[in-house]
């Protein structure tokens, strides 16, 4: 998994976060990632999309993820202009990646594949019903997990306590938690 290190970058404050989830996801042999909230970037000179690593950038780790394994991932957002930035940021890994304009909600309660990796980052945390969405989000993609899935709730602390306590309650539990992703597994 040499190429987790791409993203150790100072500013990437998710790195080590992702790195523990992806690798427990290759020993997992996982190769279906599912994730809500596509990684938007940045714009400079009104313009010019650039790589933004306090975001954490996760759209392009997991479409590398996809890309070493064989798997796919599935990226949705509800914004056009968020999957385009994200697409042109992926571009060397687009045959690995399907990216859905939709509300994240209607897309897992429409999502017909079992998940092997889950990553919740819809609806930035400052909204005031982001936990609730959250919590909604894990309800309509439980049934679609299996014993060895893995789902990393990201902003904790703005919109994951609903649905840890939830998940906590429903016999998964946290095997990495750093101060902004919670990485939970039924296993």
């Amino acid at each position: 998994m040499e190429f987790i290190n791409y993203y150790n970058n100072p500013k990437n404050i998710r790195f080590e976060s992702f790195k523990f989830a992806l690798t427990e996801a290759k020993n997992r042999g996982h190769k279906t990632i599912v994730e809500t909230g596509v990684a938007r970037g940045k714009t400079k000179f009104f313009f010019i999309n650039k790589v933004n690593w306090l975001d954490g950038m996760s759209t392009l780790i997991f479409s590398d993820y996809a890309k070493l394994v064989g798997g796919r991932l599935y990226s949705c957002d509800i914004e056009k202009k968020n999957i385009e930035n994200a697409k042109k940021f992926t571009k060397k890994n687009s045959s690995f990646i399907k990216f859905i304009q939709d509300d994240s909600l209607n897309f897992l309660k429409n999502f017909d594949k079992k998940i092997d990796f889950l990553y919740l980052d819809s609806l930035d945390g400052q909204f005031k019903n982001a936990s609730k969405h959250q919590l909604n989000e894990i309800k309509f993609a439980e049934k679609k997990l299996h014993s060895k899935s893995l789902v990393l709730l990201d902003d904790k602390g703005q919109k994951t306590n609903l649905s840890i306590e939830y998940m906590i309650n429903n016999k998964f539990k946290i095997i990495n938690e750093t101060k902004q992703q919670v990485l939970l597994s039924k296993t």
